[in-house]
């Protein structure tokens, strides 16, 4: 985990987020990601 002096070092804010996918089916992504999304608040 980085600290709060190297995440903006790195241009790294709150409002991003981190994906991190390997060999999965793309249906099953997606899906994630919309599970994932749908507890966004902006």
């Amino acid at each position: 985990q980085l600290t709060d002096e190297q995440l903006v070092a790195a241009g790294i804010d709150g409002g991003m987020i981190r994906i991190s996918v390997g060999l999965e089916n793309i249906d099953d992504i997606i899906e994630d990601l919309r599970q994932g999304l749908e507890h966004v608040e902006l």
